[in-house]
């Protein structure tokens, strides 16, 4: 390529009697391309995950909305690793994660509600008694648009993430495709998912402080809760698969109200 004027970073050139001859900058390419494609992977896994629980390919589920997580996670640390942060990249991980970790619960919410009011068959048409599952994809929108808009929100959480409220249905549904024809036997399953959903919307738009898994140095001082939360969770993984997702966003919870709590009673 001949130009003659200004020159475009993604290409490298070498000037010539007035004229620069340029070939294209692949590095340079790379480096500002790499976090946008890791995030529309991150939306490409979501939109796959919604496609199998619409057609009851429920035992691929788990891991590509794990894929998903580690594409949302690995994006913004190649931003910064690189330094090409930019708006539009923090607002393409707000749509992918909407779908990754806003439609994609709601989908297994509605799967569940309906599954439970039809003796444990996951649905394969429209089931009017699943909708309200869909409250969960509603509230993530509200939460994601509420995290863009938040400055406080850059150490740790306010309210509930939508990963996390994604991890604790996806417990669900392990549960649900391990036992889901003896769950529907019991009449009192359909009240306590309404009131599981309920909690979650509740928590993700709850102004309650959460930690991130963000440390703050390599070591153990000030990571305790978080080195021994992450430990606990592997251990957990490891006993009980996907199962475990439930009871380690329980403990997080937990963790979370404690570390709050502890922190009012310093500064009281």
């Amino acid at each position: 390529m001949i130009y003659k004027g200004k020159i475009n970073q993604g290409f490298v050139c070498k000037p010539i009697l007035g004229f620069y001859f340029c070939t294209l900058n692949n590095i340079y390419l790379i480096k500002q391309h790499l976090p946008n494609a890791l995030t529309l992977a991150n939306l490409f896994c979501g939109s796959l995950a919604v496609l199998n629980l619409v057609y009851g390919r429920l035992e691929w589920v788990t891991g590509l909305v794990i894929l998903a997580a580690l594409a949302d996670l690995l994006d913004g640390m190649a931003a910064r690793a690189l330094g090409v942060t930019s708006p539009m990249g923090k607002e393409l991980d707000s749509l992918a994660d909407m779908v990754s970790f806003g439609l994609v619960p709601g989908v297994i919410a509605y799967g569940l509600l309906s599954a439970m009011v039809n003796r444990g068959d996951w649905p394969t048409q429209l089931q009017l008694s699943g909708l309200p599952g869909l409250a969960i994809t509603l509230a993530s929108a509200l939460r994601l648009g509420k995290f863009n808009l938040d400055e406080r929100q850059h150490q740790d959480f306010i309210g509930l993430p939508t990963p996390a409220s994604t991890l604790f249905m996806l417990g669900l549904l392990a549960m649900y495709q391990q036992q889901g024809k003896m769950l529907a036997n019991f009449t009192g399953v359909v009240p306590v998912l309404y009131v599981v959903l309920a909690a979650l919307c509740w928590l993700m738009l709850a102004e309650i402080p959460m930690f991130s898994l963000k440390f703050k140095s390599r070591g153990w001082k000030g990571n305790e809760i978080k080195i021994i939360f992450a430990a606990l969770s592997l251990v957990l993984l490891f006993v009980f698969q996907a199962i475990a997702f439930v009871w380690i966003i329980l403990i997080y919870l937990f963790l979370s109200l404690f570390l709050n709590f502890r922190k009012r009673n310093r500064i009281l």
